[in-house]
């Protein structure tokens, strides 16, 4: 009996539906922060050397492309946060329906960036 699977997946025709979408984003935020782990340190411990260093820690992040950076972050930190709560109820077999999948995915997606406008508006 012939099939009409294909026998080559072009990757960039898939249209991934939000859950999924949210699911691949979870993984990428958490390795983003990964690596920029030790840029967030060095600047961190900036801080905390001396009224010198700390002042050259703020001329350094007031440039306008350090902070959409550091915004960029923001959002990864809280995107992971809110994406991984909704893994944490997922793995409790909440919400496993395919609707309830749907609102928690359209829920992660607008908390992050909601709490990144806010914060981001705030600390800007």
């Amino acid at each position: 009996m012939p099939t009409s699977r294909p026998k080559h997946l072009n990757l960039m025709e898939i249209r991934l539906p939000l859950p999924a979408f949210v699911s691949i984003l979870h993984r990428v935020t958490g390795a983003v922060l990964f690596i920029m782990l030790p840029l967030l340190l060095f600047l961190l411990s900036n801080t905390l050397e001396s009224p010198q260093s700390f002042a050259m820690f703020k001329s350094y992040v007031g440039s306008p492309m350090v902070k959409i950076v550091l915004l960029g972050l923001l959002w990864a930190y809280l995107h992971h946060f809110c994406a991984g709560i909704r893994h944490l109820a997922l793995d409790m077999h909440m919400g496993l329906d395919i609707e309830t999948a749907r609102v928690t995915s359209y829920a992660v997606m607008g908390i992050s960036i909601i709490l990144t406008a806010v914060i981001g508006g705030i600390l800007w």
